[in-house]
């Protein structure tokens, strides 16, 4: 049983850098260039599937002239940071 607390474990922890990376990514206002996009793409696929929910129940705070904070990244880094606690106090 374990063992499957392990592949949960790391499973949430190639999720928390995937979150890691697209809050980095949104930092950055550069245009990509087309062997990087890819992998951006890919980084933007897997983790909006979490945040748009996030979206809807945390709106973004407005910051003025058009730009906002948007929170939901954070707060999927601490749930993330919780599942794994969870995993190790039930599988460990």
């Amino acid at each position: 049983m374990e063992i499957v607390g392990d592949i949960l474990w790391w499973v949430l922890l190639a999720y928390l850098v995937a979150v890691l990376a697209r809050i980095i990514i949104a930092w950055l206002p550069v245009k990509w260039p087309s062997s990087v996009r890819p992998l951006v793409v890919l980084i933007y696929d897997i983790t909006e599937p979490l945040l748009s929910p996030l979206r809807r129940v945390m709106p973004i705070i407005p910051l003025g002239e058009g730009t906002g904070l948007d929170l939901s990244p954070t707060v999927l880094v601490f749930l993330i940071f919780f599942l794994q606690w969870l995993v190790r106090r039930v599988f460990g």
